[in-house]
């Protein structure tokens, strides 16, 4: 399965320049945050695959107008072509807004997930806008990581953590990938390819997002 990854910064080869057909080798887009809601709902609409996305810090204006025909993973299991996926949006609580949180209040959110994640035998990838403590996060306090994010991946080692937040434009040293014992960390600032190999599902789950805790209503 061939997943693209986009965050923080909206690409123009996606957007401005954008060729009919050029992603129409992707299975499944997913935004890690802080995008504008018509950009993706652009690439629904150009694209033959479902869009995922969890919530920026940036993302306040979703709350009256998320992006149109995407759904949203923020809190929630999903599963799709057998993939198990995470979504944890949200950054650092550094001011009042919403989309921000205490570590104390995301390793409560993680606790949460604790059936869900059970009742799907794992997960495979963690979706996140901000990166785990050390691990791809930086000095300031606006974009320090999680440590409960960190003891995620110790305790259920996912294949794959992909965040945004953190412009890679921000200095030279901020690294697109990171190994973390068995997971692969993924910075996906404006766009990143991911190809999966493909797993066998039956025919009735092929190319359907299936929610393994309670979907929003807008999917019921």
């Amino acid at each position: 399965m061939k997943i693209l990854f986009v965050s923080d910064e909206e690409c123009p080869a996606l957007w401005d320049y954008y060729i009919p057909g050029r992603l129409a080798d992707y299975q499944l887009i997913i935004s890690c945050g802080d995008l504008k809601a018509s950009y993706l709902s652009f690439l629904v609409t150009m694209a033959r695959c479902p869009v995922l996305y969890v919530h920026g810090n940036h993302d306040t204006r979703y709350e009256s107008n998320p992006p149109e025909g995407c759904d949203c993973i923020d809190g929630r299991v999903v599963e799709y072509n057998g993939v198990r996926i995470l979504g944890l949006g949200g950054c650092r609580k550094y001011h009042p807004g919403s989309f921000q949180y205490t570590d104390r209040q995301m390793r409560g959110r993680i606790l949460k997930m604790r059936w869900p994640i059970r009742k799907a035998g794992g997960v495979d990838i963690l979706v996140t806008h901000a990166p785990a403590e050390g691990l791809g996060d930086s000095e300031d306090v606006a974009h320090w990581g999680f440590p409960s994010l960190r003891t995620f991946l110790d305790k259920y080692s996912p294949g794959y953590h992909v965040h945004g937040h953190v412009h890679m434009t921000y200095g030279q040293n901020i690294p697109r990938l990171q190994s973390y014992n068995d997971t692969t960390i993924i910075n996906a600032y404006e766009r990143y390819t991911l190809e999966i190999p493909d797993r066998e599902v039956p025919e009735k789950k092929k190319n359907k997002l299936i929610w393994i805790n309670d979907p929003p209503e807008y999917a019921r």
